[in-house]
């Protein structure tokens, strides 16, 4: 998906989320150290975190737009069944708590005026309570994006025993052109990277070629031309 463009993009290894079948564990909930500021260079200042259950009800509006495009671009290939998001909203609180998972959502921070009377964008302090939000301020904890991953084994013909998958990686429409898609990529590639996974992949549709572009800017490149006939 591209922050930068119209389209957003769904990325799934496809079986994955729909059997819905993955473990259930732990996941850390500190984000790396390039983003675990806010991006100062944005109009939007915004941080990207570990999703927590919490999240979930906020998210589920965003899988239902994502679900959408998808099938309204290509239904014979994204047709969705209809309790698609209790299937999510069973889901993701276990992807939030599987250390072999990425969940991740973007969060707008608070904005403060700098020094000579113009806007800036910087991170809360460390003694900051996590709901607070002055007078003035943008709003604290709106989510503006997510994007969640699984790693999923590889046939043992090849090199790499597993990989990880991005299946979904969507940004707001009022978040676009301001590096959330590209923080949430960066982030979730290293992620997967300090689990020890070796290469990681996803699927982006024909139709999205904004999506393909933001994801080889991103260092990704196209493997595999998918084919489908109807039957």
């Amino acid at each position: 998906m591209d922050d930068r463009a119209n389209d957003l993009s769904m990325s799934s290894s496809g079986e994955t989320r729909s059997d819905m079948v993955h473990q259930s564990a732990h996941q850390s909930d500190q984000p790396s150290a390039q983003h675990a500021r806010s991006v100062e260079q944005s109009p939007l200042a915004f941080r990207v975190r570990a999703a927590t259950a919490s999240d979930v009800p906020a998210v589920l509006p965003m899988v239902r737009a994502i679900c959408d495009q998808h099938q309204a671009r290509d239904p014979e290939r994204f047709r969705v069944v209809p309790d698609v998001l209790e299937r999510y909203a069973q889901w993701l609180p276990e992807r939030a708590a599987d250390p072999r998972s990425v969940f991740l959502v973007a969060e707008r921070t608070i904005a403060h005026a700098d020094a000579g009377g113009g806007s800036g964008h910087s991170p809360p302090g460390p003694s900051e309570p996590p709901d607070s939000t002055p007078s003035g301020s943008a709003d604290r904890g709106e989510l503006l994006g997510y994007c969640v991953g699984t790693i999923e084994p590889e046939i043992p013909i090849f090199w790499v025993p597993e990989c990880g998958w991005i299946h979904d990686l969507w940004v707001q429409p009022i978040a676009r052109r301001s590096g959330v898609a590209a923080a949430l990529t960066d982030e979730t590639v290293e992620r997967f990277r300090a689990l020890g996974i070796r290469q990681v992949r996803l699927h982006a549709g024909s139709f999205n070629g904004a999506a393909q572009a933001l994801f080889a800017r991103q260092g990704f490149r196209a493997c595999i031309v998918e084919m489908i006939k109807p039957l």
